[in-house]
């Protein structure tokens, strides 16, 4: 499956983003789909993940309260929706899907717990 990012950009502290990601698959539904960001010079790390039907999310402590996942199954897309962010948040974010693994978090935090990635997308964050 082909996944592939758009949304990023630069934007002001307190700012708000919204990434997309499209699957090429219309076999979308079957995926738990995650979000993922890496910052220069630090280990790629889990921001969020929602269940098949979309109805359960798993978000990263860091994230919670600012960032929502979300999905339409019949768009064949994962959105990340980013609000009041921060400098710190400044990474390239990563969609990604897992067609195998029940709903089971912490599972849906792990990299390898994912089959398919797309090439990223760029956030940056300025103070």
């Amino acid at each position: 499956v082909q996944l592939v990012e758009s949304g990023g950009g630069l934007v002001q502290a307190g700012g708000s983003l919204r990434l997309s990601c499209a699957a090429s698959e219309r076999t979308f539904s079957t995926y738990i789909m995650g979000w993922f960001r890496q910052a220069p010079g630090k280990e790629r790390e889990f921001v969020a993940a929602i269940s098949r039907s979309g109805f359960n999310t798993d978000d990263a402590d860091s994230v919670k309260g600012r960032f929502t996942i979300t999905r339409d199954n019949a768009k064949n897309t994962v959105y990340l929706q980013m609000n009041s962010l921060k400098p710190e948040d400044t990474a390239v974010y990563y969609c990604a899907a897992d067609p195998r693994s029940a709903w089971i978090p912490p599972n849906t935090r792990t990299r390898t717990t994912y089959d398919y990635w797309g090439q990223g997308t760029q956030v940056t964050v300025s103070s």
